[in-house]
């Protein structure tokens, strides 16, 4: 029997309807991560410039560096709880009950991000890593359990999902940060974010019916006593995750054990099961999480040094609207609203370009999405040697420019990926999997971090802190970075092909 064969022969769909010619279920994960999308986005908006105001101020030039430094442990660790919570949600919970849980836990954690001290603020953090864990890699896989693994239209779907993220996190940056934020304190705009979890957990309970048995508990572990333990050690984990929010140098060797760990199980995976095609395809999945993690350091830098370039550097646009007038923390609603206009028409290229069978691999289109990373760089290089304006900002339209071919790059590699997880682990690996390539985006985000503290912060060739030269020469070298990388992974997508063994 085939792989694929085998592998349908293991799908439980879920109830029947479809809508837009998807199942209905798709619909109900939609709405939930709209919602969740709108806490984590309205909160990231404001997080390291918060950070840097509140509670590093009297660090002078370093305060921005050490903001970066916060925020890119905080993302890292978002994603770095991932694999533990498709673990539990393979094992103990199921999905539905750990998206859940996750959810409830973010919305604690957000109102805790209203405490004026540093202490309570990165215990609220530490509480939003733990929820995110359980949250994030489970509905994502969720989605793929919609989809018989031969089904055409899984890709389709996995783009139709990630609008849904993408709605959430463009409302949430005007909403949270640019109105609330901006009017009443970021403080309050924190508040809104945790308001918006809690309609996410509302809009997934309201519609749980039509997912069925789609991510139920696993036999034996229904009840109240499997979620209370998850509970219990979900406390326990608050502890060590707040502490490595100020200890970065102890998180970068934790990822990177973390990641040859996960190298080494699915490599063991993979000859347990005796099958050379499923070692293979695995092999194939880490290369491509190895592609993940250089696309995302260069991306995640929309969080903190981009939104610390726009904050001193970029010349809004000069409008009012009904009296309000665009402040910085709209750019990050940019790369969503790119997202929503655009990934309709990829979504219906691929399938276009699939009937033509002129379709990219998956590794081509991994290539494609680190060129589009790189490109995004040089623009504002580009922008930075050749445009400045009057008072040492450069126009609104170049930072616009970036994210839109980023955007571009991510609709490339990012949809895709979350979709290859599901099709080349096995059925019964496919939340650690799924966990695997958060871990991925975890060291990703760590890397984040420490280039935007160079890149905002000052580096070691005597540019200024946050200088328009400084963010130059960072952003020339990330360029430099991406485009040889995509060119390598363009190259050597026949073999990486091969390795998946008709996994398209």
């Amino acid at each position: 029997m085939s792989g694929a064969a085998k592998q349908d022969h293991d799908f439980t769909p879920p109830p029947g309807g479809e809508f837009l010619g998807h199942p209905k279920a798709l619909w109900n994960l939609f709405g939930t991560e709209f919602w969740e999308r709108f806490m984590y986005y309205g909160m990231r908006a404001m997080l390291a410039v918060h950070v840097a105001a509140a509670f590093f101020a009297h660090l002078g030039e370093g305060a921005r560096a050490e903001a970066s430094l916060t925020y890119g442990g905080f993302t890292s660790l978002v994603y770095m709880t991932g694999i533990a919570g498709g673990f539990v949600a393979d094992r103990i919970l199921g999905y539905q009950r750990s998206i859940m849980l996750g959810g409830a836990l973010m919305a604690v954690g957000s109102f805790m991000l209203m405490a004026p001290d540093l202490t309570t603020f990165l215990v609220g953090l530490a509480v939003i890593v733990v929820g995110n864990g359980l949250f994030k890699p489970n509905i994502s896989t969720m989605v793929g359990k919609l989809y018989a693994p031969s089904d055409v239209r899984r890709d389709s779907g996995f783009t139709i999902f990630y609008m849904g993220i993408n709605a959430g996190a463009f409302v949430a940056p005007f909403i949270c940060a640019a109105y609330i934020g901006q009017k009443y304190g970021y403080r309050w705009g924190f508040f809104s974010a945790g308001m918006g979890m809690i309609l996410g957990l509302m809009v997934f309970q309201m519609l749980k019916g039509w997912l069925g048995q789609v991510g139920t508990a696993p036999e034996g572990k229904k009840g109240y006593g499997p979620l209370l333990q998850v509970l219990a050690a979900a406390a326990v984990m608050v502890v060590p995750v707040y502490f490595l929010l100020s200890k970065s140098d102890v998180l970068g060797g934790l990822l990177i054990a973390m990641m040859l760990a996960l190298v080494a199980y699915f490599v063991w995976s993979g000859i347990r099961s005796g099958e050379k095609v499923q070692l293979q395809r695995y092999i194939a999945m880490l290369i491509l999480f190895g592609a993940n993690i250089l696309f995302w350091a260069l991306f995640e830098q929309a969080g903190s040094s981009l939104n610390f370039l726009a904050q001193d550097h970029v010349r809004m646009p000069d409008v009012s609207i009904f009296g309000w007038t665009p402040t910085f923390e709209v750019f990050q609603s940019v790369n969503p609203v790119f997202i929503i206009l655009l990934a309709p028409l990829f979504a219906s290229l691929w399938i276009k370009l699939d009937k033509a069978e002129w379709n990219p691999s998956i590794p081509r289109k991994f290539a494609y999405g680190l060129a589009g990373a790189a490109l995004g760089f040089y623009v504002l290089v580009f922008a930075i040697e050749n445009f400045v304006e009057e008072g040492g900002r450069i126009s609104w339209v170049w930072l616009t420019l970036t994210y839109l071919i980023h955007t571009m790059g991510e609709l490339c590699l990012s949809p895709i990926g979350l979709a290859m997880v599901t099709k080349l682990a096995m059925p019964k690996e496919t939340g650690l999997a799924m966990g695997g390539w958060f871990l991925s985006i975890a060291m990703a985000n760590f890397v984040a971090g420490r280039i935007a503290a160079i890149a905002s912060g000052g580096g070691s060739h005597g540019e200024a802190a946050g200088s328009l030269a400084q963010y130059a020469q960072t952003f020339d070298q990330l360029f430099w970075l991406g485009i040889v990388i995509a060119a390598l992974f363009f190259l050597a997508a026949p073999l990486i092909n091969k390795l998946m063994h008709g996994v398209k």
